[in-house]
């Protein structure tokens, strides 16, 4: 059985300042690819902002991005997941909480950042690696 810690093992985040603005984390976010950033405060996991966050708490809200602080707009009633929690239990937290990322926790403090495209790469990985068995033995093992 995979855990969460097999996909994300040291595996580099990243992350923003509380105090940011949303125009700078939108900025970092579209840079980096991310659909969502965890922000720390040294450390210390303080929220997650979302695409989801701009639309609902900042564009609907009529807000200024260049000068709302990330920190009044991100979601701070967060779902985490252990490292070494399995990838079902990851999946089902993810359902349970409709959520698309969970921060991943070791000894208390953020170890990585798991999205659901993560567990979708890696179920692929899986599937891709039994069909080819599959086709090899069928082939008569060539």
């Amino acid at each position: 059985m995979s855990r969460v810690s097999d996909i994300v093992y040291d595996r580099p985040f990243a992350h923003v300042a509380e105090n940011e603005t949303v125009t700078a984390v939108a900025r970092r976010m579209a840079d980096l690819h991310c659909g969502a950033i965890l922000v720390l405060d040294g450390g210390k996991l303080r929220g997650v902002f979302s695409e989801r966050d701009i639309m609902h708490r900042v564009v609907l809200e009529r807000r200024d991005p260049e000068t709302t602080p990330v920190k009044s707009v991100m979601s701070t009633q967060l779902a985490t997941i252990e490292e070494t929690a399995s990838l079902e239990e990851a999946m089902a937290a993810m359902t349970a909480h409709s959520c698309r990322h969970l921060p991943v926790m070791k000894d208390g403090r953020v170890a990585a950042f798991l999205s659901m495209r993560d567990l979708m790469k890696h179920e692929l990985a899986l599937k891709t690696e039994e069909l080819d068995h599959m086709h090899n033995y069928v082939r008569g093992g060539s």
